[in-house]
């Protein structure tokens, strides 16, 4: 199995996903990832959100193959315990048809190696709703998202030990009104984007993770449609951000 440290290298580089994010290990070294990363070694082209290769060969057949394997926008991730950052790098991925290529140092020896399959459409929202389609029916993923105002409203590196924080989480305005709530990253950004263009919801500036188990005595509405939002009137009620999870990118 991949060294841990190898492991939670990659870990920071998988790409948004729906509940599940669906992971090809080339060489079947991974192991476990995190509760929301099913592991193969095997799958059909075109469905994966990542693939890893610790130590292989990246030759012109196993790249041609990662990015065949790639959903448009998925990520091809190596770790190559012995190299070092070059432009070379750089090159093989993009002449392979990569883009959006990073080559960073790992420590405390190694190269790691990122590229993504182009996205077929420029258009943002809709690369993101193609992500959030995936989370159809009955939704079992291990986190929702919530769409919150957070009080003072500053990124994490801004905020000084001590300082005051508050976060309340967008909800129906009905007398037991839910928590509207979502199973990926893209789904809540698909809800938002446009709710927030279109003046439907004010307020909100930050997504928060949460796990399932953490969010268990709040009543969620998973996945709703922003239609919803023409329905019923919605208002921000209080949570706990000491339940939150570490955000994703």
């Amino acid at each position: 199995m991949t060294d841990r440290r190898w492991i939670e290298a990659m870990a920071q580089h998988l790409p948004p996903s729906a509940s599940t994010l669906r992971l090809l290990d080339l060489i079947g070294s991974v192991g476990a990832v995190r509760p929301d990363v099913a592991v193969t070694g095997d799958g059909a082209a075109g469905g994966f959100d990542a693939v890893f290769a610790d130590g292989a060969a990246l030759n012109g057949d196993l790249l041609g193959m990662a990015l065949r394997a790639l959903r448009p926008g998925g990520r091809l991730i190596a770790v190559d315990t012995q190299g070092e950052p070059s432009a070379a790098w750089v090159k093989t991925l993009e002449q392979a048809g990569f883009t959006r290529v990073l080559v960073e140092e790992l420590l405390p020896t190694g190269v790691l190696l990122r590229g993504e399959r182009p996205h077929e459409t420029a258009d943002t929202l809709a690369r993101v709703q193609s992500v959030a389609a995936r989370d159809q029916g009955a939704v079992k993923g291990c986190y929702v998202y919530l769409l919150v105002r957070q009080t003072p409203n500053k990124p994490v590196w801004a905020l000084r030990p001590g300082d005051p924080v508050e976060w309340q989480a967008l909800a129906l305005a009905d007398a037991d009104g839910p928590l509207l709530a979502f199973s990926s990253l893209p789904n809540a950004v698909a809800f938002m984007q446009p709710a927030v263009l279109s003046g439907q919801i004010r307020d909100v500036n930050k997504l928060a993770k949460f796990s399932r188990e953490s969010a268990r005595d709040w009543h969620l509405l998973i996945n709703p449609s922003i239609d919803i939002l023409q329905q019923h009137p919605v208002t921000l009620v209080p949570v706990d951000h000491a339940r939150a999870e570490a955000p994703d990118e």
